[in-house]
């Protein structure tokens, strides 16, 4: 198989497709039945690690994750020994914001706790999660505000700073004020599922982004077939840009890669389609 493209974050080789992990650990965008289910049938350090395996062999070696409280350290290990590669970690750890936090800044001494770990854990490229994220963006002031402290305290310990975020004024403000990030984290897909603006709009943004831009949620958690939602994604974002996938088994990996890679190429995928007997006469076979 052809090794997957890569670019570059920061001086740090990844490759364009990353490995999304929402569904190893139980969080389906979808019903609590759904989430239930993943979590009973798929977040296993072994189950995990099978899938991550087809990932790695493929050169697909960069994975999205918060990296330090869950079963995936083990299984993102596991599936190294196995494959013989590293994986590149993205994690996306939080931190406490109260409603003081803009003002009086973030407890350093948790977020120096938090962080040590996750140099401790190997991570390569740190990116505040949303949930801390966008809480700092300032609509008046076109600022994130105290994230500067972060992101010297990330390169400090030797980490790529970047910021994970569901706001697309995040990715404007942090390029007009020069913020010390080199990437972004955001929404898109071609139904605007998550998306606070428009689809054509969010398109534009990462166009004009000074920094690579991982895309999430390419599939709408889902809700969009692989073939439609990668077409998109890929064709919208730039070659120095990055989509992060989601799966619950090596064979859905190994779509997923197969699809990608000819979509970028350009050229028919050699993919088995699905089968029912409504399509039968389509293939010439006799029911």
């Amino acid at each position: 198989m052809t090794a997957f493209p890569r670019t570059t974050v920061g001086g740090v080789s990844l490759s364009r497709m990353i490995i999304g992990t929402n569904w190893f650990l139980g969080y389906s965008h979808c019903t609590k039945a759904k989430g239930t289910y993943l979590r009973k049938n798929v977040a296993d350090r072994n189950k995990i690690a099978d899938i991550i395996e087809v990932f790695l062999r493929a050169g697909v070696d960069t994975i999205m994750c918060p990296h330090t409280k869950t079963i995936l350290p083990e299984a993102i290990q596991e599936a190294e020994d196995r494959a013989g590669v590293k994986a590149v970690i993205v994690s996306t750890p939080g931190f406490t914001a109260t409603p003081r936090t803009p003002f009086d800044g973030f407890d350093l001494k948790e977020v120096e706790q938090v962080l040590d770990e996750e140099t401790r854990k190997g991570v390569a490229v740190c990116m505040p999660h949303v949930s801390v994220t966008d809480k700092m963006v300032d609509k008046c002031t076109r600022e994130i505000r105290r994230m500067d402290v972060i992101c010297r305290l990330i390169r400090e310990r030797g980490m790529i700073p970047g910021l994970s975020t569901h706001t697309p004024e995040t990715v404007v403000f942090a390029d007009e004020s020069g913020l010390d990030v080199e990437t972004y984290i955001q929404i898109f897909n071609a139904m605007g599922f998550l998306m606070q603006i428009e689809v054509d709009w969010v398109a534009r943004l990462i166009q004009k982004a000074k920094k690579p831009v991982m895309a999430i949620k390419p599939m709408a958690a889902g809700q969009l077939r692989p073939f439609q939602a990668l077409t998109f994604v890929w064709n919208a974002i730039r070659e120095r840009d990055m989509v992060a996938v989601g799966t619950m088994c090596p064979e859905e990996a190994e779509e997923l890669i197969d699809l990608s890679l000819s979509i970028l190429a350009k050229r028919p995928s050699g993919l088995d389609l699905q089968e029912t007997r409504s399509k039968a006469i389509l293939t010439g076979a006799r029911t």
